[in-house]
């Protein structure tokens, strides 16, 4: 238990952003889920689709330093990437 007001106040301002950074991982890990699922049933328009959402949400996690701004490029660089050899084959 925190022993200071200021103690007991960034408990519970680390509490709220740690809940806050769970959610938009977690949705930023869904919508990478959902292009590389698109990729593998053969369907190249809806990964693009969802990629360019994908995209998004990873932009948007970098940017509110939820993930290292690379760690966001980079992940963006692999659906590219992964869409890109889908196309090359199919």
């Amino acid at each position: 238990m925190p022993n200071t007001k200021s103690a007991a106040k960034r408990l519970k301002q680390s509490e709220i952003r740690r809940v806050r950074n769970k959610a938009i991982k977690s949705r930023t890990k869904t919508e990478v889920k959902r292009v590389l699922e698109s990729v593998k049933s053969g369907d190249v328009a809806a990964a693009e689709a969802n990629f360019r959402v994908a995209a998004k949400k990873l932009d948007q996690a970098g940017s509110k330093g939820v993930i290292h701004k690379n760690a966001a490029a980079r992940q963006k660089s692999r659906l590219q990437r992964v869409i890109k050899a889908a196309k090359a084959v199919g």
